[in-house]
């Protein structure tokens, strides 16, 4: 027992002994260790797949590029291997976005995987809050309040996925940090990083950047009011090396749109940015009027002050008691810049129509991306958010304790009792508020693992993999995972189904695959599709012959059975057999459909590169029905005819064919089975 005792003071006096600003140090060290760690937990655990919002794989593609020294993708196919939100120019392919988050999370890739770069940011977030909050007010409110960002769902979102909107943070907290410091100490080394700091939240997202960083240059233009010369020198440091982002972002401007002031984001969409009236991108179009900028901006930070702060609302007048708390004991310049963010985030906001786009549907509560991911525009805004609520924490605390304590009656232990419980209060309503965006984006994740199931445990030798496009002609829209390499040269290339023999051309030598599925993809509406990773084969000769078998269930009466291309269609009913069989054969600018059912062969011109379809509708008699469809890519520009293994549905009438409805063996009611293959 002695010893243990002794233990026990031995460790006390070593804590005491411990410098307060090395205690804190500690302490913020391990919390953001902590922010690290659950980060990526979420990270793995929640997205693996990423989430639907699609910009992720963007960024995870650009920083490829990047870590291989390419600026540009080169496709050998380029409308087969165009990205979601590249730009096509005569370089090659370039990203809308900036280079800036792409090389953060390239850092990540470096060290073992891209989501280590994701807690990394984290650690960093968290570590830069509490700094920034001890130089606005101390120590303890600077770390609660990094205790409150790292419980704020819209970080632990946010941060958890691979979006530009933490990493800027990053950079803004960091030149807040430094700009204070410089301030206090005259430091100009801490003022030249808070200039580089700020460059690099420009250079990554320039409007974020100048909306953070207002009220600081609004403190620094009112320091300059005494015109001393040592203000003056560090200021001017800031303002230089800040400077340097603008020349950056113009230099690459220049480099990839051939323009030091037409941003990438705009080369791909003219009307898409900043400001009132005609906004548009790839044909959506909205009046952005200063009314409708007014009600969107008021819902998403309606939203943002209810569902994504700590606790919710009660996180929300717990800052806003806060703020009352620091102005009525007088606000300071510092703390007043610091508070200026709460003010330039959400009013800049408004001339922005992006915060429109995440609400969706203005009308349907709950729509849009910003029900999985939250206002992801003001993750800037957490910073006032959290900071002012500690303040009103310590403010309710010592309000609560004091109360209690100066009640004779009451023993000193039910004061800390209350605090603890007020403590617990404040935590669950934070758990109840993170746990449910978790829940929901976890829910869109299971959708897509059964999406994925095709690919998962399963590794790839030189495979060449056609993707569906339920988004339009784009890559990594909405398959983030099935990602290429920059040079084309991984295991597996992933095309879309555009120009597939000039695909096929460019990898002679890879296996060749078709992935498709069965069902509406709409993860997040709930709706789970069946997939197929199908082997396609690839033949060629003077004449191809493409089989085809169909099952026809008990009580059809019909089929009706049709061949198209070349812009003609041949067509025949027939008695139902007990299963449809048949060959189509392309040889000498023909395609002919002969089979036991037909009374007569159904031909079609084949000429060139195009796709023959066969349809089969099962009509039980009164209308009611299925088809069989079947695409036949084939190519007939030389000697030789070329086909691929058809590709086949199975649709509850004609006009549901074209995407959603593929033919998935064990998905269908008894009876119904189709099977094409190709032979020469």
């Amino acid at each position: 027992m002695s010893s243990a005792g002794d233990l026990l003071r031995s460790l006390d006096r070593r804590r005491s002994s411990l410098h307060p600003v090395r205690r804190h140090r500690l302490a913020v060290a391990g919390l953001a260790a902590v922010a690290a760690l659950v980060v990526y937990a979420v990270a793995r655990g929640v997205f693996p797949y990423h989430t639907s919002n699609h910009d992720e794989a963007v960024y995870l593609q650009q920083a490829a590029m990047l870590l291989e020294g390419r600026l540009y993708l080169r496709p050998p196919v380029t409308e087969s291997f165009h990205p979601w939100f590249f730009v096509e120019s005569e370089s090659g392919l370039y990203p809308k976005y900036s280079p800036v988050p792409a090389a953060m999370f390239a850092v990540g890739k470096l060290l073992g995987g891209y989501r280590i770069a994701l807690a990394l940011i984290a650690g960093g977030v968290v570590a830069l809050t509490a700094r920034v909050g001890s130089e606005a007010f101390d120590r303890r409110t600077g770390y609660l309040a990094a205790v409150l960002l790292l419980g704020s769902p819209l970080f632990l979102l946010d941060a958890s996925v691979f979006l530009p909107y933490v990493p800027t943070t990053f950079w803004n907290l960091a030149f807040a940090a430094a700009y204070l410091h410089a301030d206090r100490t005259g430091s100009r080394r801490a003022a030249a990083v808070a200039g580089l700091a700020v460059a690099l939240a420009f250079c990554a997202r320039p409007y974020t950047a100048v909306l953070f960083a207002a009220p600081f240059i609004a403190h620094a233009l009112w320091t300059l009011r005494t015109l001393d010369r040592s203000v003056l020198a560090r200021q001017s440091l800031t303002a230089a090396f800040g400077l340097l982002g603008v020349v950056a972002t113009l230099g690459y401007n220049a480099v990839v749109t051939g323009d030091p002031l037409l941003f990438p984001y705009e080369a791909f969409a003219p009307r898409d940015g900043l400001g009132f009236g005609r906004r548009e991108i790839l044909g959506y179009e909205r009046d952005y009027t200063p009314a409708l900028a007014l009600r969107a901006n008021a819902e998403v930070l309606w939203v943002y002050a209810t569902r994504w702060v700590v606790a919710g609302a009660l996180g929300t007048v717990t800052a806003l008691l806060g703020l009352a708390v620091a102005a009525r004991r007088g606000l300071s310049d510092r703390r007043a810049a610091v508070a200026g963010v709460a003010l330039t985030v959400p009013l800049g906001n408004v001339y922005f129509w992006g915060n429109l786009n995440v609400l969706g549907d203005l009308d349907a509560a709950g729509d849009g991306l910003i029900s999985y991911l939250g206002p992801y525009y003001h993750v800037d805004l957490l910073v006032p958010t959290a900071l002012f609520a500690a303040v009103g924490l310590r403010f309710a605390g010592r309000q609560l304790y004091d109360a209690v304590e100066s009640r004779p009656s009451v023993p000193p232990r039910v004061a800390v009792a209350a605090l603890l419980v007020g403590a617990a209060v404040f935590g669950a309503a934070g758990v109840g508020m993170a746990a449910a965006p978790l829940s929901d984006n976890y829910a869109v994740t299971e959708r897509y693992e059964t999406a994925y199931e095709p690919f998962e445990d399963r590794s790839f030798d030189d495979a060449l993999v056609f993707l569906p496009t339920p988004y339009g002609d784009w890559l990594n829209h909405p398959f983030q995972a099935l990602r290429n390499d920059p040079g084309y040269d991984g295991d597996a290339v992933y095309a879309l189904r555009d120009r597939q023999f000039a695909v096929v051309d460019a990898f002679p030598d890879r296996t060749l695959y078709r992935y498709s599925y069965r069902g509406p993809w709409a993860p997040t509406v709930g709706a789970t599709v069946e997939p197929r990773l199908q082997e396609i084969r690839h033949v060629r000769g003077e004449t191809v012959r493409q089989d085809v078998a169909a099952g026809v269930p008990e009580g059809a009466e019909l089929i009706a059975v049709t061949v198209a291309g070349g812009g003609e269609r041949d067509s025949t009913t027939v008695t139902a057999p007990s299963e449809f069989s048949g060959t189509l054969t392309v040889t000498n600018g023909t395609a002919t459909l002969d089979g036991p059912a037909l009374d007569d062969s159904l031909s079609v011109p084949a000429e060139g590169r195009e796709t023959i379809e066969t349809s089969v509708f099962v009509d039980y008699g009164t209308g009611a029905g299925f088809t069989y469809r079947l695409e036949h890519p084939i190519d007939a520009t030389g000697s030789d005819v070329r086909a691929l293994t058809p590709y086949a549905e199975v649709c509850r009438g004609a006009d549901r064919c074209g995407g959603e409805s593929a033919y998935v063996p064990g998905a269908h009611r008894d009876g119904v089975h189709v099977n094409a293959t190709i032979r020469n």
